[in-house]
């Protein structure tokens, strides 16, 4: 999982727009292009055919006069089914500024420190670990070096991946799996 970085400066903030029951079109539209049309829970892009759900992170804040911008993210429909019902606290939240020091991925896993409870129970509530998971990122890695072999950019995975992304955008997931396996800053090179 990477970092979502909230826009202090956004629309949703200048333009005071809530969550409402009923049709959050407008909402929607902004935080999909703000997350780049990537998934905050899967890093997986959002195409026109996904089922897509406002998440209110914390869902004890939906509909109360905390629930804003900051706990709002666009999400897969069937992994933000997938959440764990029960709120866990404390946690670990998606903007955190050192999130990426504290959930520690490695080799299609997320780790923590032992005594980082907080990245371990982000790590619980949204099941970053399933077996399911792990091994879809694995692959879509092996498969990415695979390519890149093949292709003769070996070297330059950087070269390949703004090729995917200029011709493929919807092939490109696991936006942290990439960051550190191909040690590239793959978030900005995706044009907003």
């Amino acid at each position: 999982m990477k970092r979502i970085i909230k826009n202090p400066n956004s629309e949703i903030v200048l333009q005071n727009i809530i969550y409402k029951n009923g049709s959050n079109n407008r909402l929607r539209s902004i935080l999909l292009r703000e997350q780049k049309n990537f998934c905050a829970y899967t890093e997986e892009y959002i195409g026109i055919n996904d089922a897509v759900d406002i998440e209110h992170f914390n869902p004890g804040l939906k509909y109360t006069a905390n629930d804003s911008y900051e706990n709002w993210f666009m999400v897969k429909h069937k992994p933000n089914n997938a959440k764990r019902t029960q709120w866990i606290e404390p946690i670990l939240y998606p903007t955190d500024e050192n999130l990426e020091e504290r959930l520690i991925y490695s080799d299609g896993f997320f780790l923590h420190k032992p005594e980082d409870t907080e990245a371990k129970n982000l790590i619980d509530l949204l099941n970053l670990n399933d077996e399911i998971f792990v091994k879809n990122r694995k692959k879509y890695i092996e498969r990415r070096k695979e390519m890149i072999i093949s292709r003769g950019f070996q070297g330059n995975e950087k070269a390949y991946f703004e090729e995917l992304i200029n011709l493929e955008i919807d092939y490109i997931k696991y936006l942290r799996a990439i960051q550190e396996e191909f040690n590239i800053d793959i978030w900005n090179m995706i044009p907003h």
